[in-house]
């Protein structure tokens, strides 16, 4: 079934319920009389509620309409968020140097504008000191609370401990910073190019 609305001529009712082209209520008229007054004002006669009695009909210029309506959406297409979880697996007695590197994926994952899935890995007796895990999971979320939020709370999942930590930053605001600072990079790098150039000596009068 097509979903475009039915206009001008393709309205088969005896009288619909008008409104102008500002939204301005007009009342309820024959088909003949609204199809006239489009006629008149250049537009197009547009049933905008086809269940309502009488139809809801608006007089508009479609082409403009159709065309306007399919610009929003390709450009709410192109601005939507594709969410991407990324995943990083720990351990409860992770040592110091391994934490700080799975925190910088953390940060990176973040400042992308995705969301981190934190897994705590537990073997054998750990199975019974979940609060290792726990406080590991909080310490993460204390350290990038600037870049993300927790999502999910903490849970146990098996042998696993779970979390999720969101972005602050949009996908789409993500992506547009760092297009931005790459312009910048690029500007003050043909900025030094230009300084660093010898200067033209002047012609030595004979």
């Amino acid at each position: 079934m097509s979903t475009e609305p039915r206009i001008n001529d393709r309205i088969r009712v005896p009288e619909v319920r008008l409104v102008g082209p500002n939204g301005e209520q007009v009342g309820i008229v024959s088909i003949g009389d609204a199809l006239k007054l489009a006629q008149e004002a250049d537009l197009d006669l547009v049933e905008v509620a086809a269940t309502a009695r009488p139809p809801v009909c608006k007089l508009m210029d479609y082409g403009k309409f159709k065309y306007e309506s399919a610009m929003k959406a390709r450009e709410a297409r192109r601005n939507q968020a594709h969410t991407i979880i990324k995943e990083i697996k720990l351990r409860p007695k992770i040592d110091p140097h391994d934490y700080e590197t799975k925190k910088g994926h953390v940060v990176r994952f973040l400042k992308a504008g995705d969301k981190v899935k934190v897994t705590i890995m537990f073997r054998g007796r750990e199975q019974s000191r979940p609060e290792l895990g726990f406080r590991l999971l909080q310490r993460l979320a204390e350290d990038v609370t600037e870049l993300g939020f927790v999502e999910s709370q903490p849970k146990q999942d098996g042998r696993n401990m779970i979390m999720v930590i969101g972005p602050h930053k949009k996908k789409a605001e993500a992506k547009a910073e760092k297009a931005a600072a790459k312009a910048a990079r690029g500007g003050e790098q043909a900025a030094e190019e230009s300084v660093s150039e010898p200067a033209a000596q002047p012609a030595q009068a004979e």
